[in-house]
């Protein structure tokens, strides 16, 4: 499927996959916010399981869960249907995501001011791209801001005593 082109092969479809997740939702009556976590590199079963950030939003403002794989156009047509099906045209959506997720939910943001009203990106490098930025620096800030490298060090030294000591 192509969101931008009118050419007869763009109107091929596929199975779309998200889940919704209403334990805590205020409703629509309440304008209770919809927070979109857009997926990364895993399954989108695996975020669900796994990632609990978004369920601490939810339990605390009363919000609704929208768990989506896909592309940004996929995002936004997901978006609109959901707040239609669910009469939540005027809940606001807010998209969060980590890592290339927070990449996803930063950029759906810019690219769909009209869908979301913001978006919360958690250790997103958004503007690390190859000839932007040193080849390293994500890793070096990376590195810096949670003394990885001393951790690293300690971990190899205590892991080589260990080999010594072990016969």
């Amino acid at each position: 499927m192509d969101h931008f082109n009118f050419n007869k092969e763009s109107y091929m479809t596929f199975q779309q996959r998200y889940v919704v997740n209403s334990k805590y939702w205020g409703g629509p009556n309440d304008s209770s916010p919809i927070f979109l976590f857009v997926g990364d590199n895993v399954d989108i079963m695996e975020d669900i399981e796994y990632v609990g950030f978004p369920l601490v939003l939810a339990s605390r403002f009363k919000g609704l869960l929208v768990y989506i794989e896909q592309a940004l156009a996929d995002y936004a047509q997901i978006i609109i249907d959901v707040k239609k099906n669910m009469s939540a045209e005027n809940c606001p959506v807010i998209t969060v995501g980590g890592s290339y997720g927070g990449m996803l939910a930063s950029w759906f943001r810019l690219k769909y001011p009209h869908v979301t009203y913001g978006a919360l990106a958690s250790s997103a490098p958004i503007l690390y791209f190859l000839g932007l930025t040193p080849e390293n620096g994500y890793s070096s800030i990376v590195s810096k801001d949670f003394n990885v490298s001393q951790i690293m060090e300690l971990s190899m030294h205590r892991l080589q005593a260990q080999l010594v000591t072990t016969p």
